[in-house]
C-alpha cells in the first residue's frame, strides 16, 4: 500500500508527474481529487473560520488573510506535532504532510529532493483580495503546494493561484478554476512567477499552503512565511 493512501489518492498525483517535470518555463502541475472524498469533506466542513484570529497581509502588492500553524516544540523550525487549535482531521492531515513518506513521494513525483515540511499555513482571499505576480526563489529544493477548499467556483473567475511566464499578469499561462479538492504545485525557482487576480465577487477562496524543502544542519533554515501565494 502506498504510504498515507487511506487519505491521499497518490495515483492521481503521480499521473501528473511527467507533466510537472516537463512543464516550462518552470515546473508546475494542477491535480484534482487528491484527497479521498470522505476525508476531504470532513476538512471542507471544518475549514477554520476567517476571523480576527487570522493575520492580514495588506500593501500595494496584495491583500490576503493567513493563519500559520507553527511547531509545538521549542527551537524547532517549521510545523511539528498537533496544533491544539485544529480538529482531529486537520491534525491528521498535518501529521501526514510532516511525514517522511509524504516528502519521499513528492521527491519521486517532482524530481526535486525535499525532506521536510517547512510551512503549513491557511491562506484565504475575500472580495477585493489579490496578489501581484511575484517570485519567491527561496531555495533550489523547495516545492510550493496551494491546496483548495472552495466549491462551485465559477469558470474564468479569479481567485486561484495562476502561473505566469513573467512578473506580469498579462503573461499568465495557467489559472485553476476547479478549487474543490485540488491543488497547484510548483518548483520554486528564479522563473516561478505566480499570483492571484483581483477578486470582484463576494466569495471566499479558502486554501492551505504547504512548503516542502530540503533541510540540513549544514545549510540551515531561513524563510519568511508571509511570501505566500
Amino acid at each position: 500500500m502506498t504510504p498515507n493512501s487511506e487519505i491521499i489518492n497518490w495515483d492521481n498525483i503521480f499521473s501528473k508527474s511527467s507533466e510537472f517535470q516537463t512543464n516550462t518555463p518552470f515546473q508546475f502541475a494542477f491535480i484534482g481529487n487528491w484527497l479521498q472524498k470522505d476525508f476531504y469533506e470532513k476538512l471542507y466542513e471544518t475549514y477554520p473560520k476567517i476571523d480576527d484570529s487570522w493575520s492580514t497581509s495588506s500593501d500595494l502588492s496584495r491583500l490576503q488573510f493567513y493563519r500559520l500553524c507553527t511547531s509545538d516544540k521549542k527551537n524547532v523550525p517549521g510545523p511539528s506535532g498537533d496544533d491544539p487549535t485544529l480538529n482531529k482531521y486537520w491534525n491528521q492531515l498535518k501529521k501526514t504532510t510532516e511525514s517522511t513518506e509524504f516528502c519521499e513521494n513528492f521527491t519521486k513525483f517532482s524530481g526535486v529532493k525535499v525532506n521536510r515540511l517547512k510551512f503549513f499555513e491557511f491562506i484565504a482571499y475575500k472580495q477585493g483580495g489579490f496578489q501581484l505576480p511575484h517570485i519567491h526563489n527561496v531555495g533550489p529544493n523547495t516545492l510550493i503546494l496551494m491546496i483548495y477548499f472552495s466549491k462551485n467556483w465559477k469558470h474564468g473567475s479569479p481567485g486561484g493561484t495562476y502561473m505566469a511566464s513573467e512578473i506580469d499578469e498579462s503573461s499568465l499561462i495557467f489559472e485553476p478554476y476547479n478549487l474543490d479538492n485540488s491543488f497547484a504545485i510548483f518548483h520554486d525557482s528564479p522563473k516561478a512567477a505566480h499570483g492571484v487576480r483581483y477578486i470582484t465577487d463576494d466569495v471566499q477562496r479558502r486554501a492551505l499552503q504547504l512548503e516542502l524543502e530540503y533541510f540540513s544542519e549544514d545549510t540551515g533554515w531561513s524563510g519568511d512565511p508571509k511570501t505566500m501565494a
